[in-house]
């Protein structure tokens, strides 16, 4: 039983991500136009769509919200019992039906236009009404469900929602949307926490640091004093040249070194170093990227200014 429940779920994702390739082989300049309406747009992005295809319609709503570009979804019904008065002639309204012959979308489409706002279509069928009063029409036909009666919307609803998630990337990406842009509009998340280094990093007289001339057991007195499980080595101008950690100790140690054994021998060279102005979020993704535990944070001159660490992250709940 679980082998056939497995070998199902696995025919389910193929089809779906067939289905996904197939529709990305054939994106066309109307995909494009779509993408320049939405930059363009000095309005909000409207999205609606009634059963499976208006959950899919209010996702893609709040990925545009999230990154970038003022959206909202708009249910069909409460469109015609007085929502419409929502759209102005500013908006984008992106309509999403598989049939594109939705009775709920097809009564509002002439409001709209004498609304005057633009209208995106995203259906499978392109000889459909809606795409044929649509300003733009993107194709989102599956040849076949993943459902094996080939009835319930599976492989066709993933596939309109890549296509907005499709949109609404392409949309932040010009719009040079970062990951600052992303924290303001994510206050509640890990990501959201707009912290920079300097407001969390671990100030310069609490920071491990030995000049270049120093030996091996002048940074160990260091790291024992200072506590953080490594020292920076910086130069007569305050630069850092290297990094020296408890596990470069215990390599050290193992092959044999003397105590006596300047510094500059064995340190790490060109440490990873930040900028304080850096967002914190920036270090933990660096962090995870490079596996290592501790930063060396650096002034617009690149001298010294402290240290950041993982145990910093975490008590500023960026983890």
């Amino acid at each position: 039983m679980s082998s056939k429940r497995i070998k199902l779920a696995q025919d389910v994702l193929k089809i779906e991500a067939n289905e996904i390739t197939i529709a990305a082989s054939r994106l066309s300049n109307e995909f494009s136009q779509a993408v320049d309406y939405i930059l363009q747009c000095k309005g909000r992005v409207i999205l609606s769509g009634i059963g499976k295809s208006g959950h899919i319609a209010g996702k893609i709503a709040s990925t545009f919200s999230s990154t970038g570009t003022p959206s909202f979804f708009m249910h069909p019904g409460e469109a015609s019992h007085g929502d419409l008065g929502m759209i102005t002639e500013r908006d984008i309204v992106i309509f999403l039906s598989y049939s594109g012959e939705s009775d709920e979308l097809m009564i509002l489409l002439p409001h709209i236009k004498r609304i005057g706002a633009q209208i995106i279509s995203i259906t499978g069928n392109k000889n459909s009404n809606l795409s044929a009063e649509s300003n733009i029409h993107i194709d989102s036909s599956v040849t076949k469900e993943a459902c094996p009666l080939n009835l319930a919307p599976t492989a066709s609803s993933s596939l309109m929602l890549a296509l907005g998630d499709a949109l609404a990337v392409c949309v932040l990406d010009e719009r040079n949307f970062g990951t600052e842009d992303f924290a303001r509009s994510h206050p509640g998340g890990s990501l959201g926490k707009i912290v920079h280094i300097n407001e969390i990093m671990i100030d310069y007289e609490s920071t491990p640091k030995v000049r270049l001339e120093a030996t091996v057991k002048d940074a160990i007195e260091e790291i024992t004093k200072k506590k953080l499980g490594f020292t920076a080595i910086i130069d007569s101008q305050n630069i850092p040249k290297g990094i020296f950690t408890d596990g470069d100790l215990r390599r050290s140690l193992l092959n044999h070194i003397s105590l006596e054994t300047p510094i500059s021998e064995v340190m790490k060279k060109n440490p990873v170093t930040l900028s304080k102005s850096q967002m914190a979020i920036e270090a933990l993704k660096i962090m995870e990227k490079q596996k290592i535990t501790s930063f060396l944070i650096i002034e617009k001159n690149n001298s010294l200014v402290g240290s950041l660490t993982l145990q910093s992250l975490f008590k500023a709940r960026i983890l």
